[in-house]
Formats: structure tokens, C-alpha cells, sequence
């Protein structure tokens, strides 16, 4: 018996360190959540978004609208309701010139953590196919966050009385 001893003491502690080689290895802990962005960084976000899309629709730079306008966005104006292609579109074939713009009154309103609501007044003085634009209009767009960036999802205008 003294002879099997050390021949079950080895079977044991051989059993016991594979059972033990089983054992899940504790997960790294997960990297802290990055910290969420403030409402004033989102408003900052939101209000400059807004502003580069004016600038390119004043510039004839449309590439703002293929980057901040989320693929189903909905813009609405006074030719109806276009979506984000049909828009783009119709930039190719607008003849606009835009003299200048100006953008005031503006409120962010925060719908969730995810979405906004901008709104303002928006003074101009341009063309669009030899009409005048109208002088000033009341304007709001709807904002989303999809990952972790601010993108336009609508936008409306209504002629300023």
C-alpha cells in the first residue's frame, strides 16, 4: 500500500491540475465606456453640420450633403418632398447662385441622447432658376446620432412672413 501511495497522490494531483487547466480564464476586464458626449459638444456638432450644409449648398460643394444627410433623409421644401438621391439629383440641374446667407435664432432641442432638433431663422439673398429666393425662411432639421456621429435625417423650410 505504501508503494501505491505515491502512485494515487500522482493520479490525484495530475486529475486535479486538469480540472483545474478547465477552468474558464476570467475575461480581461472590458475597457472603461468611453465617456458620452456633453449636450453642448452635440449642440457645437449640430450647429456646424448645419452650417456646412448651406455653405455647400452656397459654394456648389455637395459633398457635405452625400456626408451628413443619413441615407433615408427627407427633405421638404416648396417642390414637395425629396429624399437624399433625389436631392443630390437635382443639385446637378439647379441653377442657383447663392449671394449670401445668414443664420439666426437658433435652438438645439434634444429629442433623446440620439436625436435633435434644430431650429432657426435663415435670411438670403440668391437665385434659383432666375427666381429670387425667398428673403428669409423658417428652417429645422432633425438630427441623429449614428455611430457616434450627428447626421441630418430632415429637413423643412416655410417662407418667413
Amino acid at each position: 500500500m505504501r508503494k501505491q501511495l505515491p502512485l494515487v497522490l500522482g493520479l490525484f494531483l495530475s486529475c486535479g491540475s486538469l480540472a483545474f487547466a478547465q477552468q474558464p480564464t476570467p475575461a480581461a476586464s472590458p475597457a472603461p465606456p468611453k465617456p458620452a458626449m456633453s449636450k453642448a459638444q452635440s449642440q457645437r456638432i449640430i450647429i456646424s453640420t448645419e452650417k456646412k450644409l448651406w455653405e455647400g449648398w452656397k459654394t456648389k460643394n455637395y459633398k457635405p450633403f452625400k456626408t451628413y444627410l443619413t441615407s433615408e433623409s427627407v427633405n421638404i421644401g416648396d417642390q414637395g418632398v425629396a429624399g437624399k438621391s433625389d436631392l443630390l439629383k437635382a443639385f446637378e440641374s439647379m441653377s442657383c447662385e447663392v449671394k449670401s446667407y445668414d443664420l439666426s435664432d437658433i435652438k438645439v432641442v434634444f429629442l433623446d441622447s440620439d436625436a435633435a432638433l434644430i431650429t432657426y431663422k435663415a435670411a438670403q439673398d440668391g437665385t434659383c432658376g432666375g427666381e429670387a429666393l425667398p428673403a428669409a425662411v423658417w428652417a429645422s432639421s432633425t438630427y441623429v446620432r449614428r455611430g457616434g456621429k450627428w447626421l441630418a435625417a430632415s429637413h423643412q423650410e416655410t417662407t418667413a412672413k
